[in-house]
């Protein structure tokens, strides 16, 4: 059972940098390695993250089992040091968010992120259901994440925030401006803002100007100081050195990643390797990358002496 109320939640996690740990996999039957992660999960903590999502999008949820999930969940909540929050996943269809809102409940985390629906597009008002739905199955504090077939109006946003008083969150997959500035003006302080495109450090700096104030950070996962110093130009409004860092690492670093669909996630599994925090593979459909990818992102890495 967590410690944190929905309110405290949503301010911890609004406060520094998030991120989201891989999951490891075994190279020989791309089974779940516990031990692995969660001595990762235990190196990761150390650092001065606001928290930590298991089984995420870069953690490979689309390709876990529930069972799977819970076990993942459940080994972040006991490896992570004390004081650190951990948020589960949701998703798929209403009835099994709901159970997986529920299985983190026992789990022990702290919060809960609302993937997108699987497979259907749908009306504002039948998203709405959905995460009203999930919002009365947990006391946990609940972040909805925009993104895909599953894009929050901020009149949708709006209206959720006033009937599902645990709706902490709102993470974003879009990184439109206007949406953005008028869910802000809108709720102020209500939500969270996070900022969840791929690479998200990309984004994190105009954004920051319409109250998107963190972000999930998939670099972190492999090279955590460059990540926090990172955040840390960004909430100073340190231009020069955030558009150094770009250019030194973060945008060499996208070109790679955008070669193949689902590179956002098998690059940082590629890192860990680099950095001699092996993660295993990435489960199908994705694909690992090539060696020859591997080496330029070594030299990447060596560049910012990482």
């Amino acid at each position: 059972m967590t410690d944190l109320t929905p309110a405290d939640l949503g301010r911890r996690l609004g406060s520094g940098l998030l991120s989201f740990p891989v999951t490891h996999f075994r190279t020989e039957d791309h089974a779940f390695d516990e031990d692995a992660y969660r001595a990762n999960v235990a190196r990761l903590g150390k650092y001065d993250v606001a928290g930590l999502f298991a089984a995420g999008g870069t953690g490979e949820f689309f390709s876990l089992s529930p069972a799977e999930v819970e076990r993942v969940v459940t080994a972040a909540v006991d490896s992570a040091p004390a004081g650190t929050p951990i948020v589960a996943p949701a998703g798929h269809g209403t009835a099994t968010a709901v159970e997986f809102a529920r299985a983190a409940e026992r789990a022990g985390a702290d919060g809960l992120l609302l993937f997108p629906p699987y497979l259907t597009e749908a009306p504002q008002d039948g998203l709405a259901a959905h995460v009203e739905a999930v919002c009365r199955a947990t006391g946990l504090g609940v972040i909805v994440y925009s993104r895909s077939n599953a894009v929050y109006a901020p009149e949708t946003v709006a209206r959720l925030a006033e009937r599902c008083p645990n709706l902490i969150g709102f993470k974003d997959g879009v990184g439109a401006i206007d949406p953005l500035t008028r869910l802000h003006a809108r709720l102020g302080d209500r939500l969270t803002c996070i900022g969840g495109l791929p690479t998200a450090e990309t984004y994190a700096l105009p954004l920051l100007e319409v109250g998107v104030t963190t972000y999930s950070s998939a670099l972190f996962n492999f090279v955590p100081e460059f990540a926090l110093d990172f955040y840390a130009a960004v909430r100073k409004h340190r231009r020069t050195d955030v558009l150094r860092m770009l250019s030194d690492f973060v945008l060499p670093y996208t070109r790679i990643r955008d070669r193949k669909p689902g590179y956002a996630v098998s690059i940082v599994k590629a890192g860990m390797t680099v950095t001699g925090h092996p993660a295993g593979p990435v489960r199908p459909p994705l694909t690992d990358l090539e060696p020859a990818e591997l080496e330029e992102l070594t030299a990447l890495v060596r560049g910012i002496g990482a």
